[in-house]
């Protein structure tokens, strides 16, 4: 549990000292994915081991976590690069930018072709 709440606390320093909303977005994901998986694995092994209660719903919980979670930042942050949100001035390569302008290109070329 206390790796769990160390993660949390480097989840909550990131979203305040990180620049942009992508580095943000990278770090609520990962980070607090693994806080939060850490407590509840501690409370799931806890209650197994010392009070003999095998909690189904606390494996569901962490399943549904271990999967929801990194693919909502993944969202946030696409949604937030399709609407124009810049990066940080210190972001060194933008590798979605290329795609994005070739998937354009096609699709301007299939409209043409029609």
């Amino acid at each position: 549990m206390g790796t769990g709440v160390l993660f949390s606390a480097v989840t909550a320093l990131g979203l305040v000292r990180l620049p942009d909303v992508y580095t943000r977005t990278h770090a609520a994901s990962k980070s607090s994915t693994l806080g939060v998986l850490s407590i509840l694995l501690g409370t799931f092994v806890h209650f197994w081991f010392n009070e003999g209660i095998f909690n189904t719903q606390m494996v569901i919980a962490i399943a549904f976590l271990f999967i929801t979670q990194p693919v909502a930042g993944h969202l946030i942050g696409r949604a937030a690069y399709m609407t124009g949100i810049k990066v940080a001035e210190e972001t060194v390569r933008d590798d979605m930018g290329s795609a994005i302008e070739k998937r354009r290109n096609n699709q301007q070329e299939e409209l043409e072709n029609e």
